[in-house]
């Protein structure tokens, strides 16, 4: 079957989780173009529209023409039209209502042509941001031509549908997402995110798979509230939230199997000097209720003391993998670590 070029955007860092989970879906040869972006090819689209792990994806249309006037000729206009129809396909009619036509320039005479037909082919009113389908054109990268990339989803698909409610130092639902597979999640897994915020941890968690407990913790009142309407959007899974301190949890000992947390940056909460003293205990009380073995996977932007507090730590936890990632100009990292 004949496959469609495509490409996607994702979190610097997290590129071999994308891969990973773009081939389970369907993906062929994906290859990274630089950081952060991936492309690839598909033979069907809507799988696409499953990812996690991704911030959008695209579909990606190469054009062999020198100038972006030549796609105002007519069969470059055809062949732009039928993909953005066949991408309308993948959705309920009237879920696209705006689009945006994205490209340096945007307002030449040559895009506001474009976008003139594309709004008289579908129907849809053209706005100058957060349009439902987003356009963009660009030199491509071959420097060749140009390419047109539609992205497949109203939204990008890092905004989930679950997310009512927000806190400071909210974490990244992609990044989270890849936090739970790397607690090896299991069926019978007792999961406990500590520092548990609006929930992301908790709700990513849920749908990479079932667990016996999901159990978070804050000692944020309006986290929890947050958390609790967040966890009520997402209307599925049975959620436990408590007013825990992460230091002192009233949980027997060895009794938790995978533990996950979003620890304080030092920037929009906390701070540094706190941190010396909060990470430490934390990372003490993690291991009095972690089964042997148990698997802590947590994300913070205070790398250096976490890899000094874990070379100090080395017969409590041990350091499995750890990566850098980008977020929003912050380069945090992401510890997996195994319960000694």
């Amino acid at each position: 079957m004949r496959t469609q070029p495509c490409e996607a955007d994702v979190i610097a860092g997290l590129e071999p989780f994308a891969s990973a989970e773009i081939a389970r879906q369907g993906g062929q040869r994906v290859h990274v173009a630089r950081p952060g972006v991936l492309t690839f090819s598909a033979a069907h689209l809507a799988p696409l529209l499953r990812l996690k792990t991704v911030l959008s994806v695209y579909r990606l249309l190469r054009f062999a023409v020198p100038r972006p006037r030549a796609l105002l000729a007519d069969q470059h206009q055809r062949a732009l039209l039928r993909q953005v129809d066949a991408i309308l396909s993948l959705h309920p009619p009237k879920t696209y209502r705006t689009f945006m036509l994205a490209a340096a320039g945007a307002h030449t005479p040559v895009m506001s042509r474009l976008r003139e037909t594309i709004a008289a082919h579908t129907g849809l009113q053209p706005v100058d941001e957060s349009g439902d389908l987003l356009i963009r054109v660009r030199p491509s990268t071959s420097r060749d031509g140009w390419d047109v990339l539609i992205r497949l989803s109203p939204r990008p698909l890092a905004t989930r549908s679950w997310r009512v409610c927000n806190v400071d130092g909210a974490l990244q639902a992609t990044a989270a997402h890849v936090m739970a597979i790397l607690t090896r999640p299991r069926p019978d897994d007792v999961y406990l995110n500590l520092c548990c915020g609006s929930g992301t941890l908790l709700i990513e968690r849920a749908l990479v798979g079932a667990a016996r407990r999901l159990i978070g913790c804050d000692i944020d009142p309006r986290a929890l509230d947050c958390a609790q309407q967040n966890i009520a959007a997402f209307r599925r899974g049975v959620f436990e939230l408590y007013p825990w301190d992460a230091r002192y949890l009233p949980l027997p000992d060895a009794g938790v199997d995978a533990l996950v947390a979003d620890l304080p940056f030092g920037s929009q909460v906390g701070s540094h000097e706190e941190n010396v003293t909060l990470y430490p205990q934390i990372l003490r009380e993690a291991r009095r209720v972690a089964k042997r073995g148990a698997r802590f996977v947590l994300i913070t932007a205070e790398v250096r003391l976490m890899q000094g507090l874990l070379a100090q730590m080395g017969d409590v936890w041990r350091c499995e993998h750890s990566l850098r990632i980008n977020l929003g100009g912050l380069q945090p990292a992401i510890f997996a670590l195994r319960s000694v």
